[in-house]
């Protein structure tokens, strides 16, 4: 929906020319091919402009657009040069990711030697898969691109560390106390960097007060023995994205009894964790109003107690159900039915417009103009 999305950027504020503002704007259908031409016209107006500018003639920097890992290849990222010349034998850090740029590959998958402003190549030779949107930089030596990823890296893990929310001792036991605490540990794996950081958000976003879904490992690249020792270990499952365990990761899944799941639409994945999100939680109980009825005489029984004689004023009253004792709009008493008769018969259920007697389970102050309303119970699962 084209203007939701304008909604959307209108709360960021960042209005599209059509509502007033001065961004561009242009719906297209890369399956159709409609609006395509148009794109590349506004974005090279937008780029007059702006007058881009860039010196070809320096170390380059620029932006990761994808990432994977190819079995045959390895690393794989995807890179747009925005400034400088990125050439063959470069030493390059994108985010925690570091490396001698060993190959390059234009858009038609051709190997080229270097790459100059706003020209897109696949690079091989990183160390590690770089976050989609991570700026890259060409550094002098190898050794200084080492240093500065290693640096990134323990500052991400510090800064997780700080970042993560805690739960203070108090909060747990109440939770554990109400039956309400309840974790779900996932183990993401994909094919792309992109594709992994879209499903292990939407996993984390699915957490509510009564489920807490923890992402305790994402990565790219094939499900592996490393992954299903760690999900044995943290009592976690595993969800791979366009991406199969190895046959060694299989046997130990299936000797540990960890759960494996892989797909390859991400609306599957997240309905499934959310399905198994409601079944860790219990199930509640729900009453469901059968029928009622007015008491019109009451009657003393020996070795039986109060027995009202009763006309169903609405909806169908059943032996199994329970009586709920209404006098004056009050609720003075609930219990079971321990007997439903019409004339001295027992039965099973009695129907609107019909007359029967009734008695409640230990229950023998019945009197004459009590409504009774009947409810049988059913087990629901719990909505999160």
């Amino acid at each position: 929906n084209p203007d939701k999305i304008r909604e959307d950027l209108s709360q960021m504020n960042l209005l599209v020319e059509e509502w007033g503002g001065k961004y561009q704007c242009q719906e297209i259908s890369a399956k159709k091919g409609l609006g395509v031409a148009d794109l590349l016209d506004k974005v090279l107006l937008e780029a007059d402009m702006l007058d881009l500018k860039a010196n070809p003639n320096r170390n380059a920097t620029g932006t990761v657009i994808e990432s994977s890992l190819d079995k045959g290849r390895g690393y794989v990222s995807t890179v747009l040069v925005s400034n400088g010349t990125l050439k063959v034998g470069d030493n390059m850090i994108a985010g925690t990711s570091w490396g001698r740029i060993k190959a390059m590959f234009n858009e038609r998958n051709q190997r080229v030697e270097k790459a100059g402003p706003s020209e897109p190549v696949i690079i091989l030779g990183l160390n590690g898969a770089p976050t989609a949107g991570d700026t890259f930089h060409v550094m002098e030596t190898e050794q200084e691109a080492r240093d500065i990823a290693n640096k990134r890296e323990q500052l991400q893990r510090e800064q997780g560390l700080r970042t993560q929310t805690r739960l203070t001792l108090s909060d747990i036991s109440h939770r554990i106390a109400r039956g309400e605490f309840h974790e779900m540990n996932i183990i993401v794996k994909g094919d792309t960097d992109g594709s992994i950081e879209a499903l292990a958000d939407s996993f984390i976003k699915l957490s509510t007060e009564k489920v807490n879904v923890n992402v305790i490992s994402k990565a790219v690249g094939q499900i592996s023995e490393n992954d299903v020792m760690l999900a044995a270990a943290s009592d976690a499952v595993i969800v791979g994205f366009q991406v199969r365990p190895s046959a060694d990761a299989r046997k130990l899944a299936d000797r540990d009894g960890v759960e494996i799941n892989t797909y390859s639409v991400i609306y599957d994945a997240i309905d499934d964790v959310t399905s198994a999100m409601v079944g860790m939680l219990d199930k509640v109980k729900k009453e469901i109003v059968t029928g009622q009825m007015e008491v019109q005489q009451v009657f003393k029984i020996s070795k039986v107690g109060t027995v009202a004689g009763c006309i169903v004023t609405e909806g169908k009253v059943h032996s199994k159900d329970k009586g709920r004792v209404i006098r004056d709009g009050i609720v003075i008493h609930t219990a079971p039915i321990s007997a439903l008769k019409r004339y001295k018969d027992d039965v099973k259920e009695v129907v609107t417009g019909l007359e029967c007697g009734i008695s409640l389970v230990n229950y023998n102050d019945l009197q004459t103009g009590d409504m009774i309303e009947t409810f049988t119970e059913i087990e629901v699962e719990q909505k999160l």
